[in-house]
């Protein structure tokens, strides 16, 4: 039998599948049910990723001033991590998202082609 910490992570993975994927929305909806039942610290851990992929929604969506604004919520709530959780490479994310801010910040439009990905953090 399949104990709720193991499947939330089952489900962790497959909403960093559907975010590299380009399925903003449904990342955040999946990763949703896991923050419903998280504790602290992993519950602000998984809203602040929920709050990054919500702005990349909205971004495809045209709506670049919301995407800048839950972008930086998400970023701020991320940053209390270290440079490697949950098995992602969540440096990179945040360098990512970093720049995705500053380029929206500036008028400047970053383009869906430049949606940033989740990598696996490297084996320790």
């Amino acid at each position: 039998m399949m104990n709720v910490h193991d499947q939330g992570e089952g489900m962790f993975g497959r909403g960093v599948k559907q975010f590299n994927s380009g399925q903003f929305f449904e990342a955040h909806e999946t990763w949703e049910e896991i923050w419903l039942a998280a504790q602290e610290p992993e519950r602000t851990f998984l809203q602040g990723i929920i709050q990054v992929s919500a702005a990349f929604h909205h971004y495809q969506r045209g709506n670049r001033a919301g995407a800048h604004s839950l972008l930086e919520a998400g970023l701020n709530k991320l940053d209390r991590f270290p440079a490697a959780h949950r098995g992602i490479q969540l440096d990179e994310l945040r360098a990512a998202g970093k720049r995705w801010v500053a380029e929206l910040a500036g008028g400047r439009s970053p383009g869906n082609e430049q949606f940033p990905h989740i990598r696996p953090a490297p084996e320790s």
